[in-house]
């Protein structure tokens, strides 16, 4: 009987083992296409820089994205390949506190700067005679002093993100907990923290994606009234060509629906884990996953009609220079 009991309770562990193998394979081979992603066009735009001495206003905002989408990545990748292969041992408290500083700093920072190229795209796409129009003389100046603030404010909204975050092993009666296998973050039942979380950081995310819908939608709206206003021209010289507009909308479409369909189920996910007292393997691990699908994808969905081509004939030009 005793035999039995241990046989079955090491094919268990055994099953368990496997999957987290498997699981650490996952995260790893995503982390590592994220970072190729954002990595590879974050030093296309440098060379751009370098080359030209300046950025437009579009570029200068996807840099800080995937800036903010490689510290995700970087962050939470981390914590969760080292969970899935049982590297507990690979943080101290300080060294978990910091990887969940940056994750939150990249996961805010990602949010904010993918609203203002979507409200960007709508004001430089707006109807000259529209109230739209004095924002367009300002947008480029307005961007390049909001991006720095923004990071330079979160940066110091975080700092108290760490005091109430402890790595697992030396945690004691923490009241909610997102689990991230060996550090994870918790809040007490503390009105004042429980308001500062909300104002800092669910109340933002909240309002920067209902921007983000709006701003997507009313480029929609008037991209379409512009492709019907000039669907002759587009008949009589190219009809099995697709329209400017037409590609601008599917982008338009392709990033909002990305942003809000990762970010919306991580958020519920999220949510079901903190409200769950015992809450199952596949369901963190899926999260994590999730979780990770925006930054991972971004560069791709975001930049597939326009930068993708440009970074690759760059890097052929380069090579015949050389």
């Amino acid at each position: 009987m005793f035999v039995h009991c241990n046989n079955k309770e090491n094919g268990l562990n055994d099953r368990m083992e496997s999957r987290n193998i498997a699981l650490g394979v996952v995260l790893s081979l995503q982390s590592i296409l994220g970072i190729l992603g954002n990595f590879s066009l974050l030093l296309y735009y440098l060379l751009l820089y370098y080359n030209e001495g300046t950025l437009k206003t579009i570029d200068f905002i996807l840099t800080h994205i995937f800036i903010a989408n490689s510290l995700i990545i970087l962050s939470k990748g981390m914590l969760q390949v080292t969970g899935a292969f049982e590297w507990n041992q690979f943080f101290n408290d300080f060294g978990c506190k910091l990887i969940l500083y940056i994750l939150r700093l990249g996961r805010s920072m990602s949010i904010t700067t993918t609203c203002l190229l979507s409200v960007f795209q709508a004001i430089t796409i707006s109807p000259r005679k529209s109230c739209w129009k004095d924002l367009m003389v300002k947008n480029p100046r307005f961007t390049g002093f909001s991006i720095p603030l923004c990071w330079i404010l979160y940066m110091i909204m975080n700092l108290i993100f760490p005091v109430y975050t402890s790595t697992r092993r030396n945690s004691k009666n923490m009241t909610q907990k997102r689990s991230f296998e060996f550090c994870y973050s918790s809040l007490d039942h503390d009105t004042i923290v429980e308001s500062l979380y909300m104002v800092f950081w669910v109340l933002p995310e909240v309002l920067f994606s209902v921007l983000l819908v709006s701003s997507s939608s009313f480029m929609i709206i008037v991209l379409y009234g512009h492709k019907k206003r000039v669907q002759h021209i587009h008949s009589s010289h190219s009809s099995h060509r697709t329209s400017p507009e037409s590609k601008a909308t599917q982008n338009i479409l392709a990033l909002v629906c990305t942003f809000l369909t990762f970010y919306s189920l991580s958020s519920i996910l999220q949510g079901c884990i903190a409200l769950s007292h015992n809450p199952s393997w596949w369901l963190i691990n899926t999260t994590a996953i999730i979780s990770m699908c925006f930054p991972t994808l971004g560069p791709f969905v975001m930049n597939h009609d326009a930068t993708v081509p440009r970074l690759h004939f760059s890097w052929i030009r380069n090579i015949k220079i050389l």
